[in-house]
């Protein structure tokens, strides 16, 4: 898909005109998104969004803007992260334009640009709270993939368990490709290279995280029971909560946070001995907070605060659509809905 604004048609008189978001828009996405989720502390997009938006001359990603009569009603962007995965995050509709189609023609133009990279399939991740974002991502012609939560260990220098846990990458993939864990999240995890987000992993990612930030591989007395990986450190505001219940940022001060892309064990000795590993690495990162992906069961989900660590109080939901196809289920629909 070239720079060139498209635009559709939708019923008599509405049309959307999809193109490029650009620095600026700032003042007109940051208007839209100010009511977004007030009750959960407001949205991020205004926070991030000059370093969310792509150089001229990247390839790699790109984000779209949709407008109405010349006024911004949404944006998206879209992300490779690898040769054949595409990653769609940040979808927004102004309260003004939504069951406009919007939301649609948004996916649409992510959907040509990423089959224009290469991409075979494209994944979305929604809060599980999030009913109207479900709603719109199935219209829109995504299929659900999986769920998973985050547990959340104590960073700990002298967290210990009952098992060896090694940092030998061969032994970590041999885990993962064993583990029904590996089924249940369809083989994803949270992407190294870009916040929020699962791709397939490989082998070559074990190896190459190994050296780069931290793989765990834990064998107990009949062998391998468990495996884990670092994703990324990263700095974020510090939450306080307010009379009312919510969390909100304090003051301008961060937290860094070690996020482990996923955590994944045979049984509560095995979870024992994995998180008192992330507890002590995350601890060597300076890390004031950590968090582990595991899969949304009643195992793995009561074996973590059974092991000693907390959990996030809702799951995500991660869902996919294949891109080899030309028409979606959703895309037939010729109702605009929001």
């Amino acid at each position: 898909m070239t720079d060139e604004p498209s635009t559709t048609a939708i019923g008599a008189e509405t049309v959307i005109e999809i193109r490029r978001a650009t620095h600026d828009d700032y003042d007109a996405v940051a208007a839209f998104t100010s009511d977004i989720w007030p009750d959960r502390g407001g949205d991020y997009i205004p926070e991030i969004y000059h370093d969310w938006l792509e150089d001229d001359d990247e390839t790699g990603k790109k984000t779209f803007l949709a407008e109405i009569d010349g006024e911004v009603a949404g944006v998206i962007q879209a992300v490779m992260l690898t040769p054949d995965e595409a990653w769609f995050q940040g979808l927004r509709v102004a309260s003004a334009h939504r069951r406009k189609g919007v939301s649609r023609r948004l996916n649409e133009a992510c959907f040509e640009w990423a089959r224009a990279q290469g991409a075979t399939v494209a994944r979305v991740m929604i809060f599980s709270w999030n009913a109207a974002s479900l709603g719109a991502a199935r219209t829109s012609g995504y299929d659900p993939i999986t769920e998973f939560r985050f547990a959340r260990p104590e960073p700990d220098p002298t967290a210990d368990g009952p098992c060896r846990v090694s940092s030998d990458p061969a032994a970590a993939w041999r885990y993962w490709t064993h583990s029904d864990a590996r089924e249940r999240l369809s083989g994803l995890g949270l992407a190294p290279e870009e916040s929020w987000a699962v791709r397939e992993l490989a082998r070559a990612d074990f190896e190459r995280l190994a050296d780069e930030t931290a793989v765990f591989a834990v064998e107990c007395e009949d062998g391998l029971a468990g495996a884990a990986y670092r994703s990324r450190t990263y700095e974020r505001p510090v939450e306080t909560e307010t009379d009312d219940g919510d969390d909100e940022p304090d003051g301008g001060e961060t937290e860094t946070w070690a996020e482990y892309g996923v955590g994944v064990w045979d049984d509560v000795d095995a979870a024992r001995s994995l998180f008192a590993a992330i507890a002590r690495d995350a601890a060597e990162c300076g890390a004031d907070s950590a968090r582990v992906l595991i899969p949304e069961t009643a195992r793995y989900v009561t074996d973590a605060p059974y092991a000693g660590a907390g959990i996030f109080e809702e799951p995500d939901f991660v869902l996919g659509i294949d891109l080899t196809a030309e028409q979606r289920d959703g895309a037939s629909d010729d109702k605009p809905r929001q």
